[in-house]
């Protein structure tokens, strides 16, 4: 069975290149399952991952660099790949030109700010710019030719796709286990996701632990980021809960060994990434009335900004400004269920009364409106409109796998749990 996975990794990754790498060693791997099984590190030269090299000349995209002089910099707020030109010395008729004969290749609307970029010009008397190098992101750059023929080329970079088996051991958070064991950040973001419904990570504890397969695209020697984790494991308060990949109505879900989903009706935290600084009480001294009264919330703390997710779908109701609570976003879930966000900053992209969100979905953005002592989210659950603490909401699991698939289920569960298997800590 676990070459009838690997097999079925294989197929999946198929790419230019591809090799496996593992962060935590596996057990009992042979050869013939894992092409190579080294650590992967980062470089920081902005071009390199892209660069064209000619039998180890010193060239970038084809262009001899020891022939230039190299001004670098970074796109600075509100400014524009013309006026970086302009600044050179490049003529605005040029410019304009330049821009509007290779609009197909090159939308200048969309350059990002702090994105990099490297003017290179002659090394004569003149010190004429002969290209302009702008690395839009770690994937696609463009070449500006300044020359005789005016031209903007656009380079993709060569993705070099690997399947990583990694672990780690939690201390303190789900992130920094990841920054100890050198993983991309990116996979404790993918792994909170996939077990956002089953997994409370504001209250992990010392000692859990988990395992994960996955797939990683690298440009060069860098992490460009996490592509798919295939199935992983995690140990939490004295339990192993798996996730295992099944594709069920044309739907590809994670699932346990019994077959239920680790998809929920809610969300644990309509958070990624915060701390709770207050908890759902009959009676608390109010911060800042100074006086004793319920607090039917869980207040997270997070920086100012920070994405509030709606923790299952359902219909807004209300977004207004209400006194001590300020900002709100009220969504209604079902017959039973509703819930509220206060002290936003500000509300989500198209989020109004009336409109349906579904789970996951950016309602909001943390803040400090209304009465609050500082930035975080006071997060309300009620169950026919009366105040239940949040963090003791069991939601029944859906769509489970269907009967009928259940013994073709259990042999891919089977094979992956055995792969886990190898992974050591």
């Amino acid at each position: 069975m676990i070459r009838f996975i690997l097999a079925s990794l294989a197929a999946a990754i198929m790419l230019t290149t591809a090799s496996c790498t593992r962060s935590g060693a596996a057990e009992n791997a042979k050869p013939e399952d894992v092409a190579a099984a080294s650590d992967t590190g980062s470089v920081k030269d902005t071009y390199s991952d892209s660069a064209a090299t000619d039998s180890g000349k010193n060239t970038l995209f084809g262009i001899p660099l020891d022939s230039y002089n190299i001004t670098t910099g970074k796109v600075k707020r509100n400014q524009f790949i013309a006026s970086i030109l302009a600044a050179q010395g490049v003529d605005w008729n040029d410019i304009e030109k330049l821009l509007n004969d290779n609009r197909e290749t090159f939308d200048p609307r969309k350059v990002r700010t702090g994105s990099s970029y490297s003017v290179l010009t002659s090394k004569d008397t003149l010190n004429r710019p002969e290209y302009l190098i702008y690395q839009h992101d770690p994937r696609v750059a463009y070449v500006f030719s300044l020359k005789d023929t005016l031209a903007i080329y656009r380079h993709d970079a060569e993705i070099k796709r690997l399947l990583r088996y990694s672990s780690g051991t939690i201390n303190t958070s789900l992130w920094e286990a990841a920054q100890e064991n050198n993983l991309n950040p990116n996979l404790s973001a993918e792994l909170s996701e996939i077990y956002a419904w089953t997994i409370d990570f504001f209250g992990l504890q010392k000692g859990d632990r988990f395992k994960v397969i996955y797939e990683e695209d690298f440009i060069g020697e860098e992490s460009v980021g996490i592509r798919r984790v295939h199935a992983a494991e995690f140990e939490h308060a004295g339990s192993t809960i798996y996730a295992i990949p099944f594709i069920q109505d044309s739907v590809m879900s994670f699932f346990d060994t019994t077959g239920a989903s680790l998809r929920k009706a809610f969300l644990k935290a309509p958070l990624r990434y915060s701390r709770i600084s207050s908890r759902f009480s009959g009676g608390r001294m109010h911060p800042i009335l100074k006086i004793v009264r319920a607090h039917h919330g869980v207040d997270y703390a997070a920086p100012l900004g920070t994405p509030v997710l709606a923790i299952g779908d359902g219909r807004v109701t209300s977004t207004a400004y209400e006194n001590g609570s300020g900002r709100i976003v009220r969504i209604t879930h079902n017959s039973v269920y509703s819930t509220a966000y206060m002290h936003l900053s500000r509300f989500g992209p198209g989020i109004a009364s009336g409109v349906y969100v579904k789970q996951g979905q950016v309602i909001g953005y943390v803040g400090s409106s209304g009465l609050s002592t500082g930035p975080h989210l006071d997060f309300r659950f009620y169950r026919n409109g009366s105040a239940i603490d949040p963090l003791k909401v069991e939601a029944p699991p859906v769509n489970p796998v269907a009967p009928e698939a259940m013994e073709q289920f259990s042999k891919v569960a089977d094979g992956y749990i055995n792969l886990l298997a190898t992974i050591k800590y």
